[in-house]
């Protein structure tokens, strides 16, 4: 696989940025490819490891060494095919997977691993540009039909293989457009919409059926999709925000950070004027929680405009180097540094925020912390301790709660009658089935906030058992890499 000696002849190169004082203004993607003999050459350091480590980093088994392999022999369209029989939406991974496949990198071990993620961007991108990417209707339709409520990366997935074996699928959306936190709390600079709306057109083509503004529970009676369709598949993420309950939180300029990304997508995407939206411009913005969401407030403040960014985490400082006691291949938990955190930014660990503080008329003018440590005893939940004399107040017009979801809404799981387990809705991990017959469930609504590569994956094999509850068996794959339809 790649080339013997490869890793040996070749760093790593990653995509360059544009500077930061230019891409802040504005929300257009501004990663600057490699050349295709660079990005070859990338493919060429996938060394000959014996047993791919990267297969197990990858929840949807991606077939990394051999698409590597077609990139390093100039055999794009060859990649393109191996990549889609496992991932039908690389350009979203490509651009949005944290890329837990490099982390398990055998190469990574002593060294910088195999960029994945961009090979796997730039053999898809070539694929769309080649006019490789094309509808590919089944020949064959069966007498079946399934609902899917909900069009993210689960949805969109299960959509697609359960077309392929036949069924006619129709997706609803309760928002406008297709693509769910992908279009509506992805930032343009991370993803610009145009990737999902080309991929859209595909799988309309193809004969999916897409209504948008149907929310159902709502606007949309579940008795009767459960009268028109022979299956219904859940896959409406996630979506109840984690609130902080201290005082002063409904202050004026305290904010779920999901709103103020959904509504700036709103605004690049010429739905709503920016005097509409929640705006940082000229303010003195505070974004409480470091994962990507927290990122991506940071990333759209600066493009607003603001004062100044602060971002607070409680959790500690994690160290550069992986840490000892996550060892490869696992996942380790260290310090990041996105692209948004470079544009300007200043980061504080270990902090609390302990009070929002607003003038008489309920404005936001700043908040309260306190330094917090974390105490760790073996076989015990972590303990958080507060550090005596460490309180501090903060300037503040802007605050952002990104702290992460709790679980998936009640809406879906009252209306079809559905029991619930951890704030998401209970089906099992065998066959992704509900406590009602004929309705399945996937990705974050089933196993809580996760990552788009776990997202795709569910969608993938929850569209297994529904065509083999629907069938008797089914020919769609399961982390095989088999996407043969039913013929």
């Amino acid at each position: 696989m790649g080339k013997i000696t490869g890793f040996l002849e070749h760093e790593r190169q990653d995509e360059a940025y544009q500077v930061p004082t230019e891409r802040i203004k504005n929300y257009k993607e501004f990663t600057i490819a490699l050349e295709t003999d660079k990005l070859q050459e990338q493919g060429a350091r996938c060394m000959d490891c014996g047993i791919p480590f990267c297969h197990s980093g990858c929840p949807l088994g991606n077939l990394i060494p051999d698409f590597n392999d077609k990139v390093y022999r100039g055999k794009w369209k060859e990649a393109a095919e191996i990549l889609h029989s496992t991932n039908n939406f690389p350009e979203f991974t490509g651009r949005l997977c944290p890329a837990p496949c490099e982390e398990a990198c055998v190469l990574g071990i002593n060294s910088a691993p195999v960029s994945i993620e961009n090979i796997e961007k730039n053999i898809v991108e070539t694929a769309f540009s080649e006019g490789w990417i094309v509808a590919k209707p089944p020949k064959v339709r069966t007498e079946k039909s399934v609902a899917i409520i909900g069009s993210g990366p689960a949805g969109l997935a299960a959509a697609q293989q359960l077309n392929r074996a036949g069924h006619t699928v129709t997706v609803f959306e309760r928002d406008g457009k297709v693509g769910g936190l992908l279009r509506y709390g992805i930032p343009d600079f991370k993803m610009e919409k145009n990737v999902i709306d080309r991929r859209v057109e595909v799988l309309q083509e193809e004969g999916i059926i897409f209504k948008t503004n149907a929310h159902v529970g709502v606007n949309i009676s579940a008795n009767q999709l459960k009268e028109d369709f022979d299956a219904i598949l859940l896959c409406g993420g996630a979506t109840v925000r984690r609130s902080i309950p201290i005082d002063g939180s409904d202050a004026k300029g305290v904010y779920q950070a999901m709103d103020f990304l959904k509504q700036n997508n709103q605004y690049v995407a010429g739905l709503l004027n920016f005097d509409e939206i929640i705006s940082a411009k000229g303010k003195k913005v505070i974004v409480i929680g470091g994962g990507d969401t927290g990122s991506d407030c940071i990333g759209t403040s600066n493009r607003h405009g603001a004062t100044s960014v602060t971002n607070f985490e409680i959790l500690n400082k994690p160290t550069i180097g992986r840490p000892a006691h996550q060892p490869w291949p696992y996942w380790p938990m260290r310090l990041k540094e996105t692209s948004s955190h470079q544009e300007g930014v200043e980061r504080f660990f270990s902090v609390s925020t302990k009070k929002f503080i607003s003038d008489i008329n309920g404005n936001l003018t700043g908040l309260k912390t306190v330094a917090v440590e974390w105490i760790f005893k073996k076989g015990e939940r972590p303990e958080l301790k507060e550090i005596p004399n460490t309180e501090k107040q903060w300037d503040c017009d802007l605050v952002l709660l990104a702290l992460g979801f709790t679980g998936a809404e009640k809406t879906l799981a009252e209306a079809f009658e559905l029991d619930m387990q951890m704030n998401n809705i209970k089906a099992t991990t065998k066959n992704y089935a509900t406590n009602q017959a004929g309705i399945f469930t996937a990705g974050d609504m089933r196993r809580g906030q996760s990552l788009i590569v776990w997202a795709i994956s569910e969608g993938r094999q929850a569209a297994h058992h529904v065509d083999a509850f629907l069938m008797g068996s089914s020919n769609l794959p399961l982390k095989d890499g088999n996407d043969l339809p039913r013929v």
